[in-house]
């Protein structure tokens, strides 16, 4: 992996040969730690510029969940959060962590590879939201030009090309309203990101009217669940699908999924598919992950007890038990349950005790249910995008 690195001929650092120098210290390092150590000598900036390196050190990166929160004003200005949840750090206000801070509210819709796809309201009215794209981590931003009628189910590299595409729904109400032309149907589209070629549409018509979640990826493929749709014999009923997307061959397919009591919402399970349910009658949040992806075989691997009486006693406000927020994230090889109530974040193990951290939000603080997995990797469509910049607004300054 080693020979694509350019360096100088002076070693990168004295008494240690630069393969340990470069594949064991430095590719460990976090994006904003790397980014200063480039400050120190100029062979370490050629050496962890190089694509091959900047590749290893993204994989390196954890999958983080993000979370959208307004914070205080600076010099005047209002400025909004995203944050990242990190359990390995070594304090409370680490492990909360803000990844950009951005000069108005933007809510992200997609993430893939260190990017975040976020959505503005448009400031011509409720017509629409403003569509960008943006890397937290290199401070690049610019806008998608896409029509306020397309809905992001997603963003996923597509491998055989090696592009970055979004996969949009246009709702065939939206289609009507806006009168577009016969070809502009409702439906899904792909948007190849710096392509210069307009939304490409791949059909599937009927399903452009459902709700999707946020999107799981995992073997080449997004998936969504639950998605709610009309069943067969009475269309005014409706029933929970698995909806699977492949990246490769741009189509849809149905999931077999588990049979489940209760709210349920699909999550990464270290590159597998993972569903977790609230058991009304348990109070237990029951973690059920695909064993066996080909057969579509789920196992019932955890079973967390939410430490309900202590999280009220601890916290006099927290609403009620339905009210709260629920993610899953794995961790370790295990999973640890976040747990959202008013104005507070707090996470839970898999022996169902309350890890005693706690953080007291923000004027809001919300899941977004996406993860990030930070990346300094340099993007070619970026510039090709239209107000493409770097350390420029909405980005206020660099995340300390």
């Amino acid at each position: 992996m080693a020979e694509g690195v350019t360096a100088e001929p002076a070693s990168l650092l004295r008494g240690l040969p630069d393969e340990i120098v470069l594949w064991e210290i430095l590719i460990r390092l976090p994006p904003k730690h790397l980014l200063r150590c480039r400050a120190v000598r100029r062979a370490w900036r050629a050496a962890t510029s190089a694509r091959d390196f900047l590749l290893a050190h993204h994989a390196r990166q954890p999958s983080l969940p993000i979370f959208s929160g307004d914070d205080a004003w600076i010099l005047g200005v209002h400025y909004h959060n995203i944050l990242a949840f990190d359990h390995r750090a070594a304090t409370e206000d680490d492990q909360l962590h803000a990844v950009a801070r951005l000069d108005d509210a933007f809510r992200p819709v997609a993430a893939c590879d260190g990017l975040l796809v976020l959505s503005k309201l448009s400031t011509l009215g409720s017509a629409g939201a403003c569509l960008s794209i943006c890397n937290p981590a290199t401070r690049e931003h610019a806008l998608l030009g896409l029509h306020c009628d397309f809905e992001v189910m997603g963003m996923y590299l597509h491998r055989p090309t090696g592009e970055h595409r979004l996969l949009l729904q246009r709702r065939r109400s939206q289609a009507a309203y806006l009168l577009v032309q016969k070809e502009d149907q409702a439906g899904c589209y792909v948007f190849s990101l710096g392509s210069g070629q307009p939304p490409r549409y791949i059909g599937w018509p009927e399903m452009a009217s459902l709700n999707f979640s946020v999107p799981v990826s995992a073997r080449d493929s997004l998936h969504w669940y639950p998605v709610y749709c009309p069943t067969e014999t009475n269309p005014s009923l409706y029933e929970s699908k698995l909806i699977v997307f492949d990246t490769i061959s741009e189509s849809f397919r149905l999931m077999r999924e588990p049979t489940i009591l209760g709210s349920s919402y699909a999550f990464d399970m270290d590159g597998t598919l993972g569903i977790f349910t609230r058991n009304p009658s348990t109070k237990a949040i029951d973690i059920r992950v695909l064993h066996n992806y080909e057969s579509e075989v789920w196992d019932l691997k955890y079973q967390i007890k939410l430490p309900v009486a202590e999280i009220r006693r601890e916290f006099q406000d927290c609403g009620g038990y339905w009210d709260w927020e629920l993610d899953v994230v794995s961790v370790d090889g295990g999973v640890l349950l976040l747990v959202q109530l008013p104005r507070w974040l707090l996470h839970v193990d898999s022996n169902d005790r309350m890890v005693n951290s706690f953080y007291r939000g923000r004027r809001s603080l919300s899941m977004t249910g996406f993860q990030l997995k930070q990346s300094l990797v340099r993007h070619t469509f970026f510039p090709a995008l239209h107000g493409y910049a770097v350390n420029a607004s909405p980005f206020i300054r660099p995340v300390e």
